[in-house]
């Protein structure tokens, strides 16, 4: 038997400034740091620090793609424009870098492509310069009241704010900023927290905490006296951070519900790509699900972004195993990793080639498809001749046997026949028009562009590629909409499909003051309905 369910996806589609704390351990202490010379914060001349001293870069080959690297190095959202030839001045002082060669996706000017630190044939005349995106970000100003308190809080908050007794020091400084504060805390309170491993420290305790967290730092040393804290959008980064420095796993877990609200606030992916790996290094497994539950839903934007080419192994490996990818089909999800394979190159060992190739799902490649790739000669099927021919067999199988005769042959708990959300002609429809528009006070059917019909494929396989299911698309904006149709809406726009299998075929889209989101959807946004078969 064939079910099919519905899917409302929700794309986010926004820019705002990049979060940098995520990448704090693999950040460089300060060799590599870039700056803006100039009177504005957000543009300047480029200067990079090398071998103890700043330096200027040579606009010989300065484009756009190594203007997006600096800004976003430095925070901002992404560049406007770049402005060689000196125009914001002579530097002085070494030319580090010339003949960049940025792709846009590297995380640091120094990772790029150029010709060794101090090679140049240029001077201060060509020193580059860039006009960075200022941005705002609009969730900066939400607040969230944390209480795990105990019934002394109070009193707690008021002895940690008057230090009266206090015989425990904790350093707070950064390195790289050469930067440090000193609390004095009571070692009755913060005893608990192991990792400060007060039995064994002489009345003082150091951590290395970005110059970035600093001003935080008060705020979460109170909270282990009251267990109240405020939390904003941008002060949550740095709680998370303190709490896993000093091991309060409550504060770190309710942080990082928090994080949930960046997630969608940088389109070119750069941000999430970091928050999985800031939650791999701090053991964050929410963090790290909700991450890549959105780059699952994204993931036809991920694949076409700079990004792709830079995930981790332990991302991919990941991201391949979920069955919620929306992307075009199978076929389109393996040439991606194809592509990926290539740009990452020794990078990636044979046996984790083929462990990620064992995550495609080769019986749900359209059999033309399958047809052309026998004579494919990807990196894929050069390393792995073997397991490729046996996924295509096993494709052509899926293709030409009943369900019925395969399934015996599959345990029932394989993703292998699952279907991902596929997105192509066969299997999804666009509604573009979100507008109500009457021509009269009555309402006509064929006016309303929100309507439509469409058919699928019975089962993916080509054995019944003749037999078709037919639906009907509709998106409500208006009661009157509703009523035409027999239908009960309690609030819009509410999206249904209609057709064969279909019990619950409502799904009501939050709108911008329902969403309670930080990036309210764009007045021109459109809905996808996309038909997933399921086997039962």
């Amino acid at each position: 038997m064939v079910m099919y369910i519905l899917w409302t996806l929700l794309f986010f589609h926004v820019s705002a400034q990049r979060w940098t704390l995520f990448d704090e351990e693999s950040k460089p202490k300060r060799e590599g740091r870039v700056r803006l010379v100039g009177d504005l914060p957000s543009s300047g001349r480029v200067e990079v620090y090398h071998d103890g001293q700043w330096g200027t870069v040579c606009d010989d080959g300065w484009d756009l793609a190594e203007a997006q690297v600096v800004c976003r190095q430095l925070g901002f959202p992404g560049a406007i424009s770049v402005t060689p030839g000196g125009q914001y001045g002579e530097g002085s002082g070494p030319i580090w870098l010339d003949d960049m060669n940025c792709k846009g996706s590297e995380g640091s000017l120094s990772e790029c492509c150029f010709k060794g630190w101090g090679v140049t044939d240029c001077s201060h005349k060509e020193d580059a310069g860039v006009v960075c995106e200022t941005g705002t970000n609009i969730t900066s100003n939400h607040q969230f009241f944390l209480d795990n308190s105990l019934g002394l809080s109070d009193d707690l908050g008021l002895l940690f704010d008057s230090g009266d007794g206090c015989d425990f020091t904790i350093n707070v400084q950064d390195v790289s900023e050469e930067s440090e504060l000193t609390f004095c805390v009571h070692s009755m309170i913060v005893m608990i927290y192991p990792e400060l491993n007060i039995t064994n420290n002489s009345g003082n305790f150091t951590v290395d905490i970005s110059q970035t967290c600093h001003p935080h730092v008060s705020a979460f040393l109170r909270y282990l006296y009251t267990r109240q804290i405020d939390v904003s959008i941008t002060s949550a980064q740095c709680l998370h951070q303190l709490a896993f420095t000093f091991g309060v796993k409550k504060l770190m877990k309710d942080v990082g519900r928090v994080f949930t609200l960046l997630i969608p606030e940088d389109n070119t992916f750069h941000t999430q790509v970091s928050m999985f790996k800031y939650g791999v290094r701090t053991g964050d497994l929410v963090l790290q699900e909700n991450v890549l539950q959105y780059l699952s839903w994204n993931c036809e934007y991920l694949i076409s972004s700079p990004v792709w080419s830079t995930i981790s192994f332990h991302m991919m490996d990941a991201l391949l195993r979920r069955s919620d990818l929306v992307v075009k089909d199978e076929a389109f999800l393996l040439e991606a990793l194809e592509r990926w394979i290539q740009d990452k190159g020794d990078e990636i060992s044979s046996d984790q080639q083929a462990s990620l190739l064992n995550h495609i799902r080769f019986l749900l490649i359209p059999v033309d498809k399958l047809y052309a790739m026998q004579f494919s000669s990807g990196v894929l099927r050069q390393n792995h001749e073997k397991l490729y021919l046996t996924g295509l067999l096993r494709g052509f199988q899926f293709n030409v046997l009943p369900f019925s005769k395969i399934r015996n042959q599959i345990d029932n708990i394989s993703s292998e026949y699952l279907p991902r959300i596929y997105t192509g002609d066969e299997w999804s429809l666009f509604i573009n028009d979100t507008t109500v528009s009457y021509q009269y006070h009555h309402y006509y059917y064929g006016q309303n562009n929100r309507i439509q019909t469409f058919s699928t494929p019975a089962h993916p396989s080509a054995l019944y590629r003749e037999q078709n299911v037919q639906w009907q698309a509709q998106v409500f904006l208006s009661n009157q909409e509703c009523s035409n149709y027999g239908v009960s809406c309690t609030s819009f726009p509410v999206a249904r499909l209609y057709g064969y299998g279909i019990k619950n075929s409502m799904a009501v889209i939050p709108n911008n003051s329902s969403m309670d989101l930080p990036n309210p959807c764009p007045d021109d946004y459109s809905f996808r309905f996309v038909v997933r078969p399921e086997y039962i």
